[in-house]
């Protein structure tokens, strides 16, 4: 099964209360931060959500 490397890029300050909830449940707390997450529908759906503050990589 394949990965997801997902890098905050921008910060969650001053962004909607959703966006940041989804920022933590990814892992995601400082700028810069890498995380690796299953791809599937789930981590899909939150990516999407926040996908003005981060980039993605299929490893």
């Amino acid at each position: 099964m394949a990965n997801l490397k997902i890098t905050l890029v921008k910060s969650k300050y001053g962004r909607l209360k959703d966006q940041q909830a989804t920022l933590e449940a990814l892992g995601l707390r400082k700028v810069n931060a890498t995380v690796e997450k299953p791809d599937n529908a789930a981590i899909r759906g939150m990516v999407f959500k926040v996908k003005h503050l981060v980039k993605v990589e299929e490893i």
